[in-house]
């Protein structure tokens, strides 16, 4: 099983990280946390990789209902969004919102998993459409 949706971007790591964000808010998702890791690898182990940022990318509303339906999916909130150096482009990864409905075998959390899927899908076809109008 798949577990991640990706568009690759023509563009510098800095700027799509700024467009991962705008198109996330677009869809209603706010940035909750941010792990520079190749800074903390560098700093940590001394370890040099290329640009890779983990944006913990939440949706209030679509998070509200899942913890409604089960309170340990919390374990998988927020959306763990993945922007990092990949050659000469940039990766955006998401993960698949089905994930979690395939993980916990709950029936009710699929409404929320499908409107997560759309909004992201959204975003992401957004990121792919800006790339090639640049």
């Amino acid at each position: 099983m798949r577990y991640d949706r990706t568009v690759h971007l023509d563009t510098d790591f800095t700027t799509a990280v700024g467009r991962v964000r705008d198109a996330l808010a677009e869809q209603g998702f706010g940035i909750l946390t941010e792990i520079d890791v190749t800074a903390t690898l560098k700093a940590k182990l001394d370890h040099d990789m290329e640009d890779y940022v983990i944006l913990g990318a939440c949706n209030p509303s679509l998070a509200h209902r899942a913890l409604d339906t089960d309170r340990s999916i919390g374990l998988l909130l927020p959306c763990n969004v993945v922007v990092r150096g990949d050659g000469d482009h940039t990766a955006v990864q998401v993960l698949d919102p089905n994930t979690m409905v395939a993980l916990t075998e709950l029936d009710a959390l699929r409404p929320v998993a499908e409107e997560a899927t759309r909004r992201l899908d959204s975003a992401l076809a957004a990121l792919a459409e800006g790339a090639s109008g640049s």
